[in-house]
């Protein structure tokens, strides 16, 4: 049995049926990452020890005949900025290079629970600060397509991980496009939940009315299962909202007749891929095939998404990277003079170009005379960008749009930092507006892969994902 290639679904029932076990599965996945981390340096951390004694109790539950959790002898990565409880978070920086988080996120909570098996944390942008998984301090991540490119970011390892088949699921973060443009460039689903559907408790923060955690899957099911075992409100987290969460997957029946859908023309305008723009058409028209009703509609204020939301992330970030100072904890200079060079030393040795640039930009926009003209006008202009969703899904469902302007690129082409900026062109706007999104594979060109993105109105992830699950099995299944 190939168990690599089988879906998280797949296993599931497999471990039900007794066909195969959790430590055989544990232990498969981790002869897989050590096979392929030489060449993909997906994860920054392997918890071989840990996910063995959690496929152990595992397989003791099924021996007892105790009921099994959702993710029940599932290996699943998690992304370098979310809390593990005595295994290091890094969060891609030299800054906290040791640091050893001494409380569990919520998300990782709930996987645990649903009998989930974590296998290892993954590679980032450092600070998920990045569209390439470039800025990390432990080294590039490559695309499984094609080595000599990028994953995407800031989620590339978590996406690479998944589709290397290093693990069936994994978690990533998604601040302006970080879960969906790399599930794009590595060929698998990705989802941007709502904001506030799923805990941030103990996620690094970057921007935190941005944030939002998510699933990576090779398929829409496979997504739609690690999106219920952590979906729910959590007391700890203020901005968690406390709703009813659907039956994501018996909901899948692959029948979207008479779902509305828009695509905008504003997108379309923009600088696009012709292969990206066939393979969008050509999925926009399966889906009609398939019953969806499909209009172009107007987001007149989505042309200021992408500036709107450098100045917004950065601000935020400028205030969030405040805590890391050499003095509370995270790398500390070895000799300095008083406080103030142990704090300048500290933060130049220990954070990266990118991540300093940002800052740099931030303060900025939040500075004396400055915050007016520019951070409380992004704010309105947010707005903007919202009610214009808003209005779009008085009468649509969904509206669909590509995931990213451009085929994966090779590592090291783009220095530009602008021109990295507009890697998130399609996404930020639904970080901005705080509605769900998700990324899937609707074709490929010249060898790599091509994504589509679903979004969909606060807390309807239902339809998004009904929408990508109908186009996924006519298409032809797992891409």
């Amino acid at each position: 049995m190939d168990i690599i290639s089988l879906t998280a679904i797949e296993l599931k029932e497999k471990l039900k049926n007794r066909e195969i076990s959790a430590r055989e599965i544990a232990t498969a996945y981790l002869d897989r990452i050590k096979d392929k981390e030489p060449e993909i340096n997906a994860f920054i951390t392997v918890t071989e020890e840990e996910a063995l004694k959690a496929a152990d109790r595992v397989d003791e539950k099924i021996r007892n005949g105790e009921d099994l959790g959702l993710l029940a002898g599932i290996p699943i990565a998690v992304k370098d900025n979310i809390s593990t409880k005595g295994i290091r978070t890094t969060c891609g920086s030299k800054m906290l290079e040791n640091y050893i988080p001494p409380f569990e996120a919520t998300v990782v909570e709930k996987i645990k629970e649903e009998d989930g098996i974590i296998v290892g944390k993954t590679n980032m942008d450092e600070f998920a600060l990045g569209s390439s998984t470039e800025t990390s301090y432990f080294g590039t991540t490559k695309n499984p397509h094609d080595t000599e490119r990028v994953p995407g970011g800031s989620s590339g390892g978590s996406a690479a991980a998944v589709a290397a088949k290093e693990a069936p699921l994994s978690l990533g973060t998604d601040t302006g496009g970080s879960i969906r443009q790399p599930a794009a460039f590595c060929g698998v689903v990705g989802i941007k939940p709502t904001y506030g559907l799923i805990s941030r408790y103990g996620v690094v923060p970057m921007a935190n009315s941005l944030d939002q955690v998510g699933p990576f899957g090779r398929n829409v099911k496979d997504a739609a299962l690690l999106l219920q075992a952590i979906a729910g409100h959590d007391e700890r987290d203020s901005t968690s909202m406390d709703i009813n969460i659907p039956d994501y997957i018996n909901s899948l029946t692959g029948d979207v007749k008479g779902m509305k859908a828009a695509i905008p023309k504003e997108y379309l305008e923009l600088e696009i891929d012709s292969n990206i723009k066939d393979s969008l058409l050509n999925a926009v028209n399966v889906l009609k095939d398939i019953g969806v009703e499909i209009e172009e509609v107007s987001l007149p204020n989505i042309k200021y998404a992408l500036p709107d939301y450098y100045i917004i992330s950065t601000s935020e970030l400028s205030t969030n990277m405040s805590r890391y100072d050499g003095i509370r904890y995270g790398h500390r200079a070895e000799s300095f003079v008083d406080i103030d060079d142990l704090i300048i030393k500290s933060r130049s040795e220990a954070f990266g170009r990118e991540v300093k640039r940002r800052i740099m930009l931030g303060t900025y926009s939040l500075s004396k005379g400055h915050a007016d003209e520019y951070y409380k006008k992004a704010l309105k202009v947010r707005t903007l960008i919202k009610n214009d969703f808003d209005k779009a899904f008085t009468k649509y469902h969904i509206i669909l749009g590509p995931t990213t302007p451009k085929l994966p690129f090779k590592i090291g082409e783009i220095t530009d930092p602008v021109t990295m900026y507009k890697s998130d062109l399609f996404t930020v706007a639904v970080n901005l507006a705080g509605i769900c999104a998700l990324s899937m594979p609707c074709g490929s060109a010249n060898g790599l892969p091509v994504g589509i993105q679903i979004m969909g109105d606060r807390f309807k992830e239902i339809n998004i994902l009904k929408a990508a699950y109908a186009l996924e099995m006519s298409l032809g299944g797992e891409m």
